[in-house]
């Protein structure tokens, strides 16, 4: 993984100080709120429902265990024992005292960390696939990219202050895990018909109270035009997105008003200018910057090993595990285990303060001290060898995180919702509960379902895309969730559609129960729920929950 340098260190040591100031200047009343506001902000400190909640940026999703490690005396010395890791691979704290939060950021920066541009209208967090660097799908690693990119957007003057928020993913593998099409720029890294690699570049995606797809801005970009391309969609955003109407601030409603074919030609203009002026970083600062991505040292492991064989004959919940939970990894003898946050009624997402330490000890001794957060809010360990994954699995059983449930109907994306967010509607975590219990006997032979909760419009529990979506509202002063059906993140991206009126928190949970049993009804053999309904319609859904 990335290793500050000295400008890294110097930045962030100076950024700590700055606030430690302006903390400083907010307790003793020199500074009023409003005025506080957009300083916090910019260093991921937000004011929730019952104390001040920080996010702290986990670049492209990547972490070594000593920075899990740090995570963890977090959760510990800051919060109350836990933290949540979230849709953008970073992780948040919820009870966070304004005037420890410098001392917190301090620490943070002992192990190269920051929670800088995880909030404001600036480049937030970049992700990336939670597998790159591991799987033999990409055709590179796209972390030394997002690493590039996380650089030149970091501090930069032009776009400190956009009309909106803005959100970058990567991937360079036919199986999208980032959701780049759900983003404002989503990029693509792959290798055309002649055999030359570059990126598909997907502009004017995104959830919220728009939902949109991205659309296909550029199908073919040489990696050598990376930035400077970037640059140019980012100049047009800046300065024609709309700054009057914060719900008409996103890149996608400036794609959507000006047309793909309009805002292409701004893009092509703004690029011909900056080529003429603008130096794509030499090809010696990408190289630097990929040599903290190489391969660890893997050992030459012979092909088949016995005793991983042997144990997932003999042990039919290990068996499980690996089905759902384990990967193919690009070395022959080595696998990517994802290990899951969501334990059936437990808080989807959440670790505790004890957790994270083992996953950094169990990092460590199984993973090349590699850990990675995946933006549907689970841990990897990206390097493990087969003949350990049963000595692993044993471990993640000691802490409650031996789940078999990766893809399945109890493995929610959930946010926060009315239990901490000051912007939510309706509660998120226990509606999420109660399905997991609800429907946690049945998942294995319902197979792959996807179900995404969010607690206001804003869909920081994308559940646009969602196998099934649920919506929490306010109506009339309750709360009410809208159900929708057949939306997906991956490379077959779609939205869903919502299904027909809404329910009070235990009627939710019933439909979602119906519409299960639906489907397990009606499928084909070895059919997912999304080819179901993507075959069928709404009709027989709706049938079977509003009769």
């Amino acid at each position: 993984m990335y290793k500050y340098d000295d400008f890294d260190h110097a930045i962030v040591n100076a950024r700590v100080d700055e606030f430690r100031d302006q903390v400083a200047r907010r307790v003793a009343g020199e500074l009023s709120e409003d005025a506080f506001k957009p300083l916090r902000l910019m260093n991921g400190l937000y004011l929730q429902l019952h104390a001040y909640m920080l996010r702290v940026a986990i670049p492209y999703g990547t972490l070594s265990a000593d920075q899990l490690r740090m995570l963890a005396h977090i959760a510990r010395s800051y919060d109350k024992n836990y933290a949540h890791f979230t849709t953008r691979q970073n992780i948040q704290y919820n009870w966070i005292k304004l005037a420890e939060a410098p001392d917190l950021l301090a620490d943070l920066a002992r192990v190269e960390m920051q929670a800088i541009q995880t909030s404001g209208n600036c480049i937030r967090n970049i992700t990336t696939d939670q597998f790159a660097g591991a799987t033999a799908e990409e055709v590179a690693d796209p972390r030394p990219y997002a690493e590039l990119l996380r650089q030149y957007s970091t501090f930069h003057p032009e776009f400190s202050f956009l009309p909106r928020k803005f959100k970058i993913a990567l991937t360079a593998a036919p199986h999208d895990r980032a959701a780049i099409k759900l983003h404002d720029i989503g990029l693509e890294l792959y290798k055309n018909a002649t055999g030359d690699i570059g990126w598909r570049v997907f502009v004017g995606g995104g959830m919220g109270r728009t939902p949109i797809i991205g659309k296909v801005l550029r199908e073919f970009l040489p990696q050598a035009y990376f930035l400077g391309y970037i640059e140019a969609i980012m100049r047009v955003y800046n300065r024609y997105g709309r700054r009057d109407n914060i719900y008409k601030a996103r890149i996608k409603i400036l794609v959507h008003e000006l047309g793909l074919e309009e805002f292409h030609r701004q893009v092509d203009a703004e690029w011909a200018d900056i080529q003429k002026t603008f130096a794509e970083p030499p090809a010696v600062e990408l190289e630097r910057i990929s040599a903290f991505f190489v391969n660890p040292t893997f050992e030459t492991i012979a092909t088949p090993v016995a005793i991983y064989d042997d144990a997932r004959k003999t042990n039919p919940a290990f068996d499980h595990w690996v089905e759902r939970n384990v990967c193919a990894h690009k070395q022959q003898g080595y696998s990517i285990v994802t290990i899951s946050l969501k334990a059936v009624g437990e808080i989807p997402g959440d670790a505790s303060a004890d957790q994270m330490d083992t996953i950094a000890a169990l990092a460590d001794q199984y993973s090349f001290s590699d850990v990675r957060v995946t933006h549907e809010q689970n841990l990897v360990l990206p390097h493990v060898r087969q003949i350990d994954l049963f000595a692993l699995w044993e471990k993640l059983k000691d802490i409650g995180l031996a789940s078999d449930n990766v893809g399945l109907a109890s493995d929610i994306i959930a946010c926060p919702g009315m239990d901490y967010c000051s912007l939510a509607n309706a509660r998120s975590i226990p509606i999420a509960q109660d399905i997991a219990k609800r429907l946690a006997p049945i998942e294995r032979s319902t197979g792959e379902l996807k179900i995404k909760i969010s607690g206001c419009i804003n869909a920081c529990g994308h559940h646009h895309a969602g196998h099934i979506g649920i919506l929490g509202v306010d109506k009339k002063g309750e709360e009410n969730y809208q159900l929708s059906l057949g939306g997906s993140a991956a490379e077959d991206t779609t939205l869903s559609t919502i299904l027909g009126p809404g329910f009070d928190a235990d009627g939710v949970v019933n439909a979602v129960e119906k519409i299960v049993a639906c489907f397990n009804t009606i499928k084909r053999d070895n059919e997912r729920f999304l080819d179901t309904y993507r075959r069928v319609g709404t009709a027989p859904f709706k049938e079977a929950v509003y009769g």
